[in-house]
């Protein structure tokens, strides 16, 4: 289980550095844009709020990667559930597929660390 745990940690922490990407270097071209909805001129004054949102991302990304790296399941824990309720905040203000996009994968990452921890 504990490595189960390690793995879908990892996916974790890819899709928040995938988040970055998008966010700090992708904002303004068509991924970036695919993503938000927006039109060239709201992606262009929107692009630092993004870029800031990106930086987020990658703090969770590396945290959780050094949560792996130390073999902490606390750290693992703290991170999982920053990503947890990022996804949640964000679902219930800016669009309901972060739920299923950010939330979801946190928290079957974050069940299976704790279920690791008990074997």
């Amino acid at each position: 289980m504990h490595t189960v745990a390690s793995i879908l940690i990892g996916l974790v922490a890819a899709l928040h550095a995938y988040f970055m990407v998008l966010e700090m270097f992708l904002w303004q071209r068509p991924p970036g844009r695919a993503l938000s909805g927006f039109d060239a001129d709201t992606a262009r004054l929107t692009a630092p709020l993004a870029a800031n949102q990106g930086l987020y991302n990658g703090f969770l990304a590396a945290g959780l990667v050094w949560s792996l790296v130390i073999d902490s399941l606390a750290t693992q824990i703290f991170f999982l559930v920053c990503v947890v309720v990022a996804g949640i905040y964000g679902a219930a203000t800016a669009n309901r597929r972060i739920l299923v996009a950010q939330a979801l994968p946190g928290a079957l990452a974050l069940g299976a660390a704790l279920l690791a921890s008990q074997c």
